[in-house]
Formats: C-alpha cells, structure tokens, sequence
C-alpha cells in the first residue's frame, strides 16, 4: 500500500497516540510502529556564531516524519553549498512522538467479500508525525555575520515541504 497524502494527516485532531516501550517493546501499549525517518538533528558545527535564526509555525499541525526529513536535508544542501560545512550549526528542535494510524480499505473487484468496512477500524500504526502549536520553533541554525540572506533562502525552501505556514524570525 502506497503512502497517503501529508492532508490527511496534518490537522491536530484527537489525543495523541504515543505510547510506546522502548525496554520491552512486546509489552507496549502500541506495538509495530514503523521508526521515525528522520535520525539526525544536528548538522554543521557548534560554535559562537553571531547570528541566530528559527523556523517558528503559525498555526497548529502536525508534521510527519518523512517531511521533517525532507526539510532537513533541504536547509542542510542549501547552506553546505552556500557557506561550507564548517561555517553554521543546524538544529532540529521537535521529534515526531505521535503514531498515525491507518483502516486500510480494499478496493477492486471482490473487495466487498474481505473488506470489513467500519467494523473493527481503529486501524493500524503507519508513520510518526510531530505535532506542533502555534509559535513553536521548529528549526535553529545559527551563522556567521553577513549569511542572513542565505538563511532565510534555505529556510523558504525548507517550509514548502512542510504541512502549514511558518514564520522566520532571528538575526
């Protein structure tokens, strides 16, 4: 089965859904969790740097794992090229706690003889996503002087992969 669209998932509804045992995972409230894609959350190298920017969100949602992902290799592409990977300190300030879940539906023909519809439809774990409230920062880099435009250049790029509208705040 594919991968839903990031719509389906983005809107913060119900309770969140994160109860997992990392000693004895048998034992856990949730079992068969997929891991989270992203495994890095910090790039470049911690120094002093003069300047300090975040990724701040405007509204609440939630955001998947996958494109957390996809917007940290964007930033991290971007100022590797630009200013080396020596010259900024890049940070990922949420981790994807929250277990999304999915009722598979058949579809096709003789779909109907297996398909259980809405019986028994809690549906089964798929991905992590991190939920974010309004003006939570979701990313920090920190720069040397006279490297503001390229930061906010990477972090443009890095908000059209993520669910939401976001903000950027620092200088």
């Amino acid at each position: 089965m594919g991968l839903r669209p990031g719509r389906c998932y983005h809107k913060v509804k119900k309770k969140p859904y994160t109860r997992i045992s990392l000693r004895k995972p048998r034992r856990s409230f949730v079992k068969g969790v997929p891991a989270s894609k992203i495994h890095q959350f910090e790039m470049g190298k911690n120094k002093d740097y003069p300047l300090k920017f975040f990724l701040q969100s405007k509204e609440n949602v939630q955001i998947r794992s996958n494109a957390l992902e996809a917007s940290r290799v964007t930033v991290t592409k971007h100022l590797n090229k630009n200013l080396g990977p020596e010259n900024f300190f890049f940070k990922v300030l949420i981790y994807p706690h929250h277990i999304m879940r999915e009722n598979p539906m058949a579809t096709g023909a003789g779909a109907d003889r297996f398909s259980e519809g809405m019986r028994r439809s809690f549906g089964k774990p798929i991905g992590q996503t991190a939920r974010v409230k309004i003006n939570q920062k979701i990313f920090m880099v920190k720069v040397p002087s006279n490297s503001e435009k390229i930061v906010k250049t990477a972090f443009k790029r890095a908000s059209k992969r993520l669910p939401g509208t976001y903000k950027i705040i620092g200088g």
